[in-house]
Protein backbone atom coordinates (compact mmCIF):
# COMPACT_ATOMS: atom_id res chain seq x y z
CA UNK A 1 0.00 0.00 0.00
CA UNK A 2 1.25 3.68 -0.70
CA UNK A 3 0.92 6.12 1.48
CA UNK A 4 -0.14 9.66 0.98
CA UNK A 5 1.11 11.35 4.70
CA UNK A 6 -0.81 14.52 5.99
CA UNK A 7 0.97 18.06 6.93
CA UNK A 8 1.70 16.87 10.35
CA UNK A 9 3.58 13.72 9.22
CA UNK A 10 5.48 15.93 6.51
CA UNK A 11 6.57 18.17 9.16
CA UNK A 12 7.70 14.97 11.31
CA UNK A 13 9.48 13.95 8.11
CA UNK A 14 11.06 16.90 7.42
CA UNK A 15 12.70 17.24 10.71
CA UNK A 16 14.29 13.67 10.71
CA UNK A 17 15.30 14.29 6.73
CA UNK A 18 16.98 17.71 7.64
CA UNK A 19 18.87 16.21 10.25
CA UNK A 20 20.42 13.62 7.62
CA UNK A 21 21.24 15.85 5.54
CA UNK A 22 23.14 18.10 8.08
CA UNK A 23 24.88 15.09 9.59
CA UNK A 24 26.13 14.06 5.82
CA UNK A 25 27.19 17.63 4.83
CA UNK A 26 29.83 17.63 7.73
CA UNK A 27 30.76 13.86 7.14
CA UNK A 28 31.31 15.16 3.69
CA UNK A 29 34.03 17.38 5.49
CA UNK A 30 35.47 14.82 7.02
CA UNK A 31 36.51 12.52 4.13
CA UNK A 32 39.87 12.83 3.37
CA UNK A 33 42.95 10.33 2.67
CA UNK A 34 43.96 8.68 5.66
CA UNK A 35 40.59 8.81 7.27
CA UNK A 36 38.78 5.12 7.88
CA UNK A 37 35.10 4.68 6.61
CA UNK A 38 35.04 3.22 10.74
CA UNK A 39 35.92 6.77 11.53
CA UNK A 40 33.43 8.22 9.26
CA UNK A 41 30.66 5.46 10.48
CA UNK A 42 31.24 6.48 14.53
CA UNK A 43 31.03 10.19 13.56
CA UNK A 44 27.83 9.84 12.00
CA UNK A 45 26.52 7.30 15.13
CA UNK A 46 27.38 10.31 17.25
CA UNK A 47 25.58 13.07 15.50
CA UNK A 48 22.57 11.17 15.25
CA UNK A 49 22.62 10.08 18.69
CA UNK A 50 23.30 13.66 20.09
CA UNK A 51 20.51 14.94 18.30
CA UNK A 52 18.05 12.08 19.72
CA UNK A 53 18.14 10.13 16.70
CA UNK A 54 17.91 6.81 16.08
CA UNK A 55 20.64 4.92 13.19
CA UNK A 56 18.30 3.37 10.62
CA UNK A 57 20.52 1.06 9.47
CA UNK A 58 22.25 -0.20 12.21
CA UNK A 59 20.96 -3.39 12.83
CA UNK A 60 18.26 -3.55 10.29
CA UNK A 61 17.99 -7.22 8.78
CA UNK A 62 21.85 -7.63 11.04
CA UNK A 63 23.43 -4.67 9.07
CA UNK A 64 26.32 -3.74 11.78
CA UNK A 65 27.10 -0.16 11.24
CA UNK A 66 25.60 3.30 10.79
CA UNK A 67 26.22 4.23 7.78
CA UNK A 68 27.15 2.14 4.13
CA UNK A 69 30.79 3.28 2.98
CA UNK A 70 30.81 1.89 -0.37
CA UNK A 71 34.44 2.60 -2.06
CA UNK A 72 35.58 2.93 -5.62
CA UNK A 73 33.85 -0.32 -7.34
CA UNK A 74 32.11 -0.70 -3.87
CA UNK A 75 28.10 -0.07 -5.22
CA UNK A 76 26.12 -0.09 -2.25
CA UNK A 77 25.85 -1.26 1.63
CA UNK A 78 29.58 -1.21 2.32
CA UNK A 79 30.56 -1.83 5.48
CA UNK A 80 32.78 0.65 7.41
CA UNK A 81 36.05 -0.95 8.75
CA UNK A 82 39.69 0.11 9.30
CA UNK A 83 40.50 0.24 5.74
CA UNK A 84 42.13 4.07 4.98
CA UNK A 85 40.93 6.13 2.42
CA UNK A 86 43.72 7.10 -0.18
CA UNK A 87 43.93 9.90 -2.43
CA UNK A 88 42.11 9.38 -6.17
CA UNK A 89 39.25 6.99 -3.89
CA UNK A 90 35.66 7.95 -4.21
CA UNK A 91 33.48 6.99 -0.89
CA UNK A 92 30.12 6.60 -1.08
CA UNK A 93 28.36 7.60 2.28
CA UNK A 94 24.47 6.58 2.84
CA UNK A 95 22.72 7.65 5.97
CA UNK A 96 19.56 6.85 7.53
CA UNK A 97 18.03 8.20 11.04
CA UNK A 98 14.49 7.63 12.74
CA UNK A 99 13.39 10.16 14.99
CA UNK A 100 9.87 10.37 16.03
CA UNK A 101 8.44 7.75 14.49
CA UNK A 102 9.48 8.58 11.18
CA UNK A 103 12.58 8.08 8.34
CA UNK A 104 15.05 10.10 6.85
CA UNK A 105 17.27 8.76 3.95
CA UNK A 106 19.99 10.33 1.90
CA UNK A 107 23.36 9.52 -0.24
CA UNK A 108 26.05 11.40 -1.47
CA UNK A 109 29.34 10.38 -2.82
CA UNK A 110 32.48 11.90 -2.24
CA UNK A 111 36.02 12.00 -3.76
CA UNK A 112 38.90 11.54 -1.45
CA UNK A 113 41.34 14.11 -2.60
CA UNK A 114 42.18 14.56 -6.03
CA UNK A 115 40.30 12.20 -8.22
CA UNK A 116 40.89 11.50 -11.91
CA UNK A 117 38.35 13.18 -14.51
CA UNK A 118 37.06 10.30 -15.60
CA UNK A 119 35.51 9.86 -11.89
CA UNK A 120 34.46 13.15 -11.56
CA UNK A 121 32.47 12.69 -14.40
CA UNK A 122 31.00 9.60 -12.94
CA UNK A 123 30.03 12.00 -9.98
CA UNK A 124 28.54 14.69 -11.68
CA UNK A 125 26.52 12.59 -14.38
CA UNK A 126 25.07 10.61 -11.32
CA UNK A 127 24.47 14.01 -9.23
CA UNK A 128 22.63 15.45 -12.18
CA UNK A 129 20.43 11.88 -12.82
CA UNK A 130 19.32 12.33 -9.49
CA UNK A 131 18.17 16.14 -10.37
CA UNK A 132 16.89 14.85 -13.72
CA UNK A 133 14.32 12.16 -11.75
CA UNK A 134 13.47 15.16 -9.23
CA UNK A 135 12.09 17.01 -12.27
CA UNK A 136 10.12 13.87 -13.29
CA UNK A 137 8.47 13.85 -9.82
CA UNK A 138 4.80 15.69 -9.83
CA UNK A 139 1.31 14.84 -8.89
CA UNK A 140 -0.22 12.70 -11.91
CA UNK A 141 3.02 11.25 -13.13
CA UNK A 142 3.65 7.90 -12.78
CA UNK A 143 6.45 6.28 -10.98
CA UNK A 144 8.80 4.56 -14.15
CA UNK A 145 9.16 8.35 -15.56
CA UNK A 146 11.43 8.74 -12.80
CA UNK A 147 13.79 5.65 -13.52
CA UNK A 148 13.30 6.82 -17.33
CA UNK A 149 14.66 10.24 -16.38
CA UNK A 150 17.82 8.51 -14.94
CA UNK A 151 18.31 6.30 -17.42
CA UNK A 152 18.41 8.56 -20.17
CA UNK A 153 20.87 11.12 -18.98
CA UNK A 154 23.53 8.35 -17.63
CA UNK A 155 23.47 6.59 -21.01
CA UNK A 156 23.49 9.56 -22.85
CA UNK A 157 27.07 9.68 -20.97
CA UNK A 158 28.08 6.71 -21.61
CA UNK A 159 27.96 5.55 -18.34
CA UNK A 160 25.26 2.34 -16.96
CA UNK A 161 22.29 2.54 -14.32
CA UNK A 162 22.34 -0.48 -11.51
CA UNK A 163 19.12 -2.28 -11.74
CA UNK A 164 19.27 -4.72 -8.82
CA UNK A 165 18.92 -1.96 -6.27
CA UNK A 166 16.08 0.68 -6.73
CA UNK A 167 14.60 3.76 -4.99
CA UNK A 168 11.53 3.26 -2.64
CA UNK A 169 8.79 5.05 -0.69
CA UNK A 170 9.66 5.67 3.27
CA UNK A 171 7.77 6.89 6.26
CA UNK A 172 6.89 5.38 9.64
CA UNK A 173 9.19 2.52 7.82
CA UNK A 174 12.53 2.88 6.09
CA UNK A 175 11.49 0.71 2.88
CA UNK A 176 8.06 1.28 2.07
CA UNK A 177 5.79 1.25 -1.29
CA UNK A 178 6.37 1.87 -4.22
CA UNK A 179 9.92 0.74 -5.24
CA UNK A 180 11.31 3.13 -7.61
CA UNK A 181 13.87 1.56 -10.54
CA UNK A 182 16.55 4.26 -11.55
CA UNK A 183 15.37 2.69 -15.67
CA UNK A 184 12.68 3.30 -18.00
CA UNK A 185 10.64 3.08 -19.37
CA UNK A 186 8.34 5.82 -18.49
CA UNK A 187 4.77 5.93 -18.19
CA UNK A 188 4.35 2.81 -16.09
CA UNK A 189 3.60 2.15 -12.39
CA UNK A 190 2.19 3.85 -10.21
CA UNK A 191 0.32 6.82 -10.28
CA UNK A 192 2.21 9.88 -8.22
CA UNK A 193 -0.22 11.49 -6.00
CA UNK A 194 0.48 14.67 -3.25
CA UNK A 195 1.88 13.81 0.36
CA UNK A 196 3.62 10.58 -1.13
CA UNK A 197 7.51 10.42 0.41
CA UNK A 198 9.75 9.12 -1.66
CA UNK A 199 13.93 7.97 -1.62
CA UNK A 200 15.18 8.20 -4.94
CA UNK A 201 18.55 7.07 -5.59
CA UNK A 202 20.27 6.34 -8.58
CA UNK A 203 23.36 4.30 -8.48
CA UNK A 204 25.52 4.48 -11.77
CA UNK A 205 28.65 2.35 -12.98
CA UNK A 206 31.25 3.65 -14.87
CA UNK A 207 31.98 0.19 -16.71
CA UNK A 208 28.69 -2.46 -17.50
CA UNK A 209 25.76 -2.32 -15.63
CA UNK A 210 26.16 -5.74 -13.71
CA UNK A 211 26.71 -6.21 -9.86
CA UNK A 212 27.19 -8.93 -7.22
CA UNK A 213 27.19 -9.25 -3.61
CA UNK A 214 30.51 -10.17 -1.62
CA UNK A 215 31.03 -13.38 0.81
CA UNK A 216 29.96 -10.61 3.66
CA UNK A 217 25.85 -10.91 2.48
CA UNK A 218 26.27 -6.92 2.31
CA UNK A 219 28.45 -5.06 -0.10
CA UNK A 220 27.35 -5.01 -3.73
CA UNK A 221 30.15 -4.47 -5.91
CA UNK A 222 30.47 -4.32 -10.03
CA UNK A 223 31.33 -7.47 -11.79
CA UNK A 224 33.89 -5.72 -14.06
CA UNK A 225 35.50 -3.81 -11.06
CA UNK A 226 34.79 -0.23 -13.00
CA UNK A 227 33.87 3.06 -10.23
CA UNK A 228 30.26 2.96 -9.01
CA UNK A 229 28.73 6.12 -7.71
CA UNK A 230 25.30 6.84 -5.52
CA UNK A 231 23.62 9.71 -4.62
CA UNK A 232 20.13 9.69 -2.84
CA UNK A 233 17.46 12.36 -1.90
CA UNK A 234 13.87 11.98 0.16
CA UNK A 235 11.52 14.20 -1.38
CA UNK A 236 8.04 14.96 -0.95
CA UNK A 237 6.00 14.47 -4.27
CA UNK A 238 3.42 18.08 -4.28
CA UNK A 239 0.95 19.49 -7.43
CA UNK A 240 3.34 21.18 -9.39
CA UNK A 241 7.00 18.65 -8.18
CA UNK A 242 8.62 17.89 -5.23
CA UNK A 243 9.78 19.08 -2.08
CA UNK A 244 13.19 17.71 -1.33
CA UNK A 245 13.54 16.96 2.18
CA UNK A 246 17.24 16.58 2.34
CA UNK A 247 18.67 19.24 0.59
CA UNK A 248 22.21 19.99 2.34
CA UNK A 249 22.33 23.54 4.60
CA UNK A 250 24.00 25.93 2.51
CA UNK A 251 27.05 27.90 4.02
CA UNK A 252 26.10 31.66 5.01
CA UNK A 253 28.92 33.88 4.14
CA UNK A 254 30.38 35.88 7.12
Amino acid sequence: MIVCRSAEEIDRLARVNALVARVLAELRTVVAPGVTTADVDALAEQRLTEAGAVPAFKGYHGFPATICASVNEQVVHGIPSARKLVEGDILSVDLGAKLEGFYGDSAVTVPVGRISREAESLLAVTAEALEAALGAVKAGARVSDIGAAVQGHVERHGFSVVREFVGHGIGTKLHEEPQVPNYGPGGRGPRLAEGMVLAIEPMVNMGKASVKVLEDGWTAVTKDGSLSAHFEHTVVVTAEGCRVLTRAPQAVAS
